[in-house]
């Protein structure tokens, strides 16, 4: 990989992003951010009352964190970014005038996937939501040349998969 790869690891509330993202950066030693730290306010109040957000809420929210992207460019640092990216649209402009973004995928069934998120604690995000999540995925096409990565395994295994996969 080169020095100024940008990793989005993307995929539905519930994929483990955070968990795996977090992960890939330290073993990388990698800058990391969790696209949920850029969300305003307003959107984080939208999800906790079980709300989906609608594009207009989340174009504010995909800049900042090609904002934060931009940074990492700027001073030539390799860095790991999670974000759902549900949409292509949302991808684009993730990537757009970035060809060091590499997109990770993380791949999974809506059984695996609502079996986490009843597992998970203290996040805004309700399960309910997860519906929403799977109607609005379009899973990346060929042409965005994706490392797709299944979520069967625990997380070190996702990330040596990860790994393997970028090597």
């Amino acid at each position: 990989m080169e020095d100024d790869t940008l990793l989005l690891v993307m995929g539905v509330s519930g994929s483990g992003k955070t968990t795996v993202g977090a992960m890939l950066a330290g073993r990388l030693r990698w800058r990391y951010a969790e696209a949920d730290d850029f969300h305003p306010a307003a959107n984080v109040t939208k999800m906790a009352a079980g709300e989906p957000l609608t594009d207009e809420d989340r174009w504010p929210w995909l800049a900042a964190i090609a904002g934060w992207m931009d940074e990492r460019r700027a001073a030539g640092e390799p860095a790991v970014v999670t974000c759902s990216a549900l949409k292509r649209a949302y991808r684009d402009v993730l990537r757009a005038g970035r060809p060091e973004v590499r997109l990770v995928y993380l791949r999974g069934d809506r059984e695996l996937i609502a079996g986490r998120l009843l597992a998970r604690h203290g996040h805004f995000f309700p399960d309910k939501l997860l519906a929403s999540q799977f109607a609005d995925l379009q899973e990346p096409g060929a042409d965005e040349d994706p490392l797709v990565v299944d979520l069967d395994g625990t997380p070190d295994e996702i990330v040596d998969r990860i790994l393997a996969g970028l090597a």
